[in-house]
């Protein structure tokens, strides 16, 4: 009498009784499987989600409120939130600044000095980015005045 590799039950002829695999043949299905490496996930460290928030203002802070696993995550929301509310707060300033200066630029003698206004506008803003993008880097949470609350109620 022989013996099945898989099962161990004793048989004769050529098949298993019990499992019904060949006699003699190497184990098929018997044995523990090997488990699998835990897949990674492609996914970027939150510090980094959160400081790629502000990289495109707008865009990236809708794109980090759709994406899967980051829309998850409270403080990655709440940079996405405040990149969006900081940008369409320089879009309604850049707008007003706009009109302001048009009307002042025609003033004699304090015209020229408005035409200042826009670089030193533009330099305070990428520094504000800057600092922005270093900080949600950093893994800290700077709220900026009255942007930051609004944020922080929407994460």
């Amino acid at each position: 009498m022989a013996f099945c590799a898989n099962c161990g039950a004793q048989g004769e002829g050529r098949f298993c009784p019990k499992c019904g695999s060949p006699l003699g043949a190497a184990p098929t299905g018997g044995t523990t499987p090997v488990p699998a490496a835990p897949v990674q996930s492609a996914g970027l460290a939150n510090n980094m989600a959160a400081a790629l928030c502000y990289l495109l203002g707008l865009i990236t802070g809708i794109l980090f409120l759709v994406l899967e696993p980051y829309n998850k995550d409270k403080t990655i929301r709440f940079h996405a939130f405040q990149s969006i509310f900081f940008n369409v707060a320089l879009i309604a300033l850049d707008i007003a600044l706009f009109i302001v200066t048009a009307i002042i630029g025609r003033i004699p003698f304090i015209g020229w000095l408005v035409y200042l206004i826009f670089p030193i506008f533009g330099l305070a803003i990428f520094c504000t980015w800057l600092f922005l993008m270093y900080k949600a880097y950093n893994n800290e949470k700077f709220k900026l005045p009255l942007i930051g609350d609004l944020a922080e109620k929407q994460a």
